[in-house]
């Protein structure tokens, strides 16, 4: 049985969510103490975390930041609604995807499940390995080297360049890559995407052999540029 945990100062919401989530077969555990919030997660034996923004002491931002530098469990964090710089900044740091306040319990476990089926194993009948230019892909193992090194990224960061990788040389719509990845109808105000792919260019380099990585296709979406003796081939 998968686990949750939730991290909220608000016990009534806590107890709420925890109820949801439990009757969609998961387990959760709730907290709201300053340290445990931190040393929970890093404890292990978490599938996944739903973290608040808006928590005394260590905000969520700060929560994220320290997970991320040692963890990559998947985090939906939970937003006030209408609030982008705050669904903006969660997503710069790794957030795997957000949901804002309020919401309804349907579309919290709609998420959760979309975020954890990221986060299990490849989809069957692909090519396991990918390579384009010094990125090398095993989709089996999820794990990804750019230049023989490791390079780690988040379930969602992995699926958008999975996508990517795999189109290498084509443009992917954005619509394309809400649907595929983030298992939800696009939306012009959503720039998830968009952040999702800001962190990629910051982790694997903007360009290679002196081209742009990964390209920007105005009002369309995004290209994985081919290595110059890719395209001659």
């Amino acid at each position: 049985m998968q686990r949750i945990l939730i991290i909220d100062d608000d016990e009534e919401l806590c107890d709420l969510v925890a109820e949801y989530v439990r009757a969609e077969g998961f387990e959760a555990d709730a907290t709201g103490d300053g340290e445990a919030r931190l040393a929970a997660p890093r404890r292990g034996g978490y599938d996944m975390v739903l973290l608040d923004v808006m928590l005394p002491g260590a905000n969520g931002f700060e929560i994220l930041r320290r997970l991320r530098s040692e963890s990559d469990l998947p985090v939906l964090m939970l937003t006030a609604r209408g609030d982008d710089v705050d669904r903006i900044v969660g997503l710069e740091i790794g957030a795997d995807d957000y949901l804002p306040k309020p919401f309804n319990p349907r579309e919290l476990v709609a998420r959760i499940h979309a975020v954890l089926r990221r986060a299990r194993a490849p989809r069957t009948g692909a090519p396991r390995l990918l390579r384009v230019g010094d990125v090398e892909m095993d989709t089996g193992a999820r794990v990804l080297r750019r230049g023989g090194e490791e390079v780690r990224l988040t379930a969602v960061e992995f699926d958008v360049l999975e996508r990517l990788l795999r189109s290498a040389g084509s443009v992917v719509s954005r619509e394309t890559l809400m649907r595929d990845v983030l298992e939800r109808e696009y939306s012009a105000m959503d720039r998830s995407i968009d952040m999702h792919i800001s962190n990629l260019r910051k982790k694997l380099g903007a360009e290679y052999a002196g081209t742009e990585r990964i390209k920007t296709v105005r009002g369309v979406g995004y290209v994985y540029t081919l290595p110059a003796a890719d395209r001659r081939q």
